[in-house]
């Protein structure tokens, strides 16, 4: 197993690719803190199915865009595991609308969640990495922050930001034994896209940039999660990774 004995974080665990990485992380040895805003009861059957692994498992209710409630969420992980080693910044949300029909809540939002929530968490595990000299943090970005996507100015400034926050970040705790890496997926059908009433539309309009002709899955982007989490990637850092079909190209 990659992750034998580690302790991971996850935000935004309780469905959808942060659900399905906080399974595979546990199925790669690792204890996980999975957090959930809203989806208390879909959070604690995740966290049910950890246990049912032999792992320790907790589900922590944070909103990610709140400083000191990342702070409760890193302390209650510490003291159900000892320590952190992996940080899977994953949870976000989108607020869309053309940019000169936006409103300043709209922006706020989402760049407070999807980009100030990244921070809020890497401020409070970075420490403890650095003092144990090891650890790694992966941070869930999109091709829409490398490409820009109509209707999402403030989803692809968020996810752009996250890029050039990873690299950042990645100087810095590198001489600490820290890897810092990001993974851009594209579509992804994840239980929201299944449940969208545009979900065909949406289909289509992919299928045509995607050169591999297959939506991708959570656990595809998961996966490559759990890789970059693993000592495997030990020789990698401030990288981003597409997890696309090709749909960038």
């Amino acid at each position: 197993m990659l992750l034998e004995g580690k302790n991971a974080i996850v935000t935004g665990g309780s469905q959808g690719i942060g659900a399905t990485a906080s399974l595979i992380l546990a199925q790669e040895g690792a204890n996980v803190c999975l957090t959930y805003r809203s989806h208390k009861e879909s959070a604690e059957q995740v966290r049910d199915q950890i246990v049912a692994m032999g792992r320790k498992a907790l589900c922590v209710q944070c909103d990610i865009a709140s400083f000191s409630q990342a702070e409760a969420v890193v302390r209650a992980a510490v003291e159900a595991f000892g320590r952190v080693d992996i940080l899977v910044n994953n949870a976000g949300m989108n607020w869309d609308g053309v940019c000169w029909k936006m409103t300043e809540e709209q922006w706020d939002r989402v760049i407070e969640v999807n980009l100030k929530g990244y921070f809020n968490f890497t401020r409070h595990v970075a420490p403890l990495l650095k003092e144990q000299k090891y650890g790694k943090i992966v941070n869930v970005t999109s091709i829409n922050g490398m490409r820009g996507k109509f209707g999402q100015t403030n989803y692809s400034a968020s996810k752009a930001g996250i890029i050039g926050y990873t690299k950042a970040v990645a100087k810095e705790l590198g001489a600490f034994g820290v890897n810092v890496n990001a993974v851009a997926p594209g579509l992804i059908e994840t239980a929201m896209l299944k449940k969208s009433e545009a979900r065909d539309k949406i289909i289509e309009l992919a299928m045509g940039e995607i050169v591999l002709k297959r939506v991708g899955q959570p656990e595809d982007l998961a996966h490559v999660i759990a890789f970059l989490a693993s000592d495997h990637a030990r020789h990698i850092t401030g990288e981003v990774i597409k997890v696309d079909g090709g749909q960038y190209i």
